[in-house]
């Protein structure tokens, strides 16, 4: 079980967090330096009712969300994740599929795993995984909504490696994307201005030495889903309507 808080943060208060943070954390070994982090690119799964969305919107308590995350920039080689995130109240659970971006792809274009040997290093239930994520995808019509980017600078706390501290900017998205579309950079859009987010994760307890942080900045704990933010900045919730199936999205872009 994992425990996260997120908090909205006016952009010009970066530099003061960052340099109260460093003290008592180590850099993410992703991190270019300490002020660069990497590019986290999501795609998110939902139904053509977009339940998902409205689940997280109407605060119900135990929800899933389903999504397929890289890196950076990427190709056909490039190490991939199939997601599942299971939120129960307050504690998360994830489950994740190792996999390269071509044989995800591939994995799309035959609708089916079987067959499939997946990468079982770090990972020894990938095949259940996958199992349970396909089970989904395919029965309730999941398809890609909308992928969503920013820039994250990542941080463990040298006290408790459990412990996680993330600092996410320039969030940004592009409506019904392919899944092929993982990676390109055309049709994005900013998604919320002069702020980013903050989010703080651990499995045990809450880090103490963060608490006067909190006070100092008047920062407090807020529902804060990226996902959310970017369906609304694009409008797509608003332009479906509640009752009305979504026929846009694909799981290839149209060529």
């Amino acid at each position: 079980m994992r425990f996260e808080y997120k908090y909205i943060v006016r952009e010009e208060l970066l530099d003061d967090i960052r340099h109260m943070v460093i003290p008592f954390v180590n850099s993410d070994s992703n991190n270019r330096n300490e002020e660069n982090g990497y590019t986290v690119r999501s795609i998110y799964f939902d139904t053509p009712r977009l339940d998902y969305y409205y689940e997280k919107v109407e605060g119900i308590k135990n929800r899933k969300k389903f999504r397929i995350r890289g890196y950076n920039k990427g190709s056909d080689d490039t190490r991939v994740y199939l997601e599942i995130k299971r939120k129960y109240n307050i504690p998360i659970l994830k489950n994740r599929i190792p996999l390269t971006y071509g044989e995800a792809l591939e994995l799309f274009r035959k609708a089916s795993i079987n067959g499939f040997v997946f990468m079982q290093d770090d990972v020894p239930l990938a095949r259940k995984n996958a199992s349970s994520f396909f089970f989904e995808l395919f029965g309730q019509n999941l398809r890609p909504v909308i992928l969503v980017m920013y820039e994250r600078e990542a941080f463990f706390s040298k006290f408790d490696r459990s412990v996680r501290i993330t600092f996410d900017r320039n969030l940004r998205s592009k409506s019904f994307p392919g899944v092929d579309q993982l990676f390109d950079n055309t049709g994005i859009k900013r998604a919320i201005n002069g702020h980013f987010i903050l989010e703080v994760k651990f499995d045990h307890q809450y880090p103490s030495w963060l608490r006067p942080l909190l006070s100092r900045f008047d920062l407090r704990a807020q529902a804060a889903s990226k996902y959310v933010i970017c369906i609304d900045s694009q409008r797509i919730a608003k332009n479906a309507g509640r009752s009305t199936i979504l026929m846009h999205s694909t799981w290839f872009a149209e060529k």
